[in-house]
């Protein structure tokens, strides 16, 4: 596949995960899924437990996590899900999860997040939704490089939303330290960095191997929305085109994500943004599907890959 041309796939908005994966064998894989405890996370995991990999839950509550993988082995006959404590928020808790891996990783799903918090600020001081949807991603990713590296033809899945159309990363104040917070900025902002990080990860990585795509699930109700009034959600369903049939199941939102860490459709492919089971091209006005531009800008993804290494030196 050339670098110009678009993926196209037989699914769709409708196609669920373990659709994606109904003829894939990923036995001998390992799999790294953040949050994937619920929502779109543990269905991303179910699907690819089901096509045979190993997959470990990285969550903050352990608890929840051995909950998932319980059902996750009941549903799938797969018992090779295991449970790591992850909190993105705190780099201690990142350095012990990458510590703590050995040998190969072949998918890594950076699907845990945060959105439109209130205004929350960590240790040192930096915004919460930030720190937590990209910098403890990126230093989980660079951390875990070598593994990636040694697989062979890793896939690193940055999930992002189309909330990224609401902000490009403003380098100048990126922790809300002297414009006015705003949650929305604030999400919007952190999901256009899962954008960059896909463009400048490929550039650095397609060398090694290692292939990172962008991409928005699509709307799905979960425990992500649990700062948002249901006055709010509505807002949304009648901006994106519709009311409860525009809301995708879990099952379904985590068919893009599936898509991008484990089908052929997509190897060698990376820097890119994916809906709906398909690559997106670029936001068109008036509308809210599509990438955009400062996105995919291959010096802000740069500037920002610098810029994370910057807060990560402290």
């Amino acid at each position: 596949m050339t670098a110009s041309t678009p993926v196209s796939t037989p699914y769709s908005r409708e196609t669920t995960a373990l659709e994606v994966v109904r003829d894939l064998d990923l036995t001998g894989r390992r799999a790294v899924v953040t949050g994937g405890a619920s929502g779109i996370g543990v269905e991303t995991a179910r699907a690819l437990a089901a096509a045979g990999a190993d997959v470990t839950l990285a969550v903050r509550n352990p608890e929840a996590g051995q909950r998932a993988a319980t059902d996750i082995t009941g549903t799938t006959g797969n018992d090779r899900i295991l449970i790591a404590p992850l909190d993105l928020a705190d780099l201690a808790s990142v350095a012990t999860f990458v510590r703590t891996w050995d040998g190969p990783l072949h998918m890594l799903v950076n699907n845990a997040g945060i959105m439109a918090s209130p205004e929350l600020r960590t240790e040192q001081g930096w915004e919460m939704q930030f720190a937590t949807n990209h910098l403890g991603h990126f230093a989980l990713a660079t951390g875990l490089y070598r593994s990636l590296a040694a697989a062979g033809g890793a896939r690193i899945v940055s999930v992002s939303s189309a909330a990224h159309l609401r902000s490009p990363v403003v380098f100048e104040d990126i922790h809300f330290r002297q414009r006015p917070y705003d949650p929305w900025l604030a999400y919007g902002q952190s999901k256009t960095a899962n954008v960059l990080f896909a463009v400048d990860a490929t550039r650095r990585w397609a060398g090694d191997g290692i292939y990172t795509n962008a991409l928005m699930p699509g709307a799905i109700r979960t425990n992500l929305q649990r700062y948002i009034s249901e006055e709010e959600l509505n807002q949304m369903r009648s901006q994106s085109g519709g009311g409860a049939a525009y809301w995708k199941n879990p099952e379904q939102g985590a068919a893009t994500s599936v898509l991008v860490a484990a089908s052929p459709l997509v190897a060698g492919v990376g820097g890119r943004y994916f809906e709906d089971c398909q690559e997106a091209g670029p936001n068109q006005p008036g509308t809210r599907t599509g990438y955009a531009p400062y996105a995919r800008d291959p010096e802000a993804a740069q500037r920002l890959w610098e810029v994370s290494e910057e807060h990560l030196r402290g």
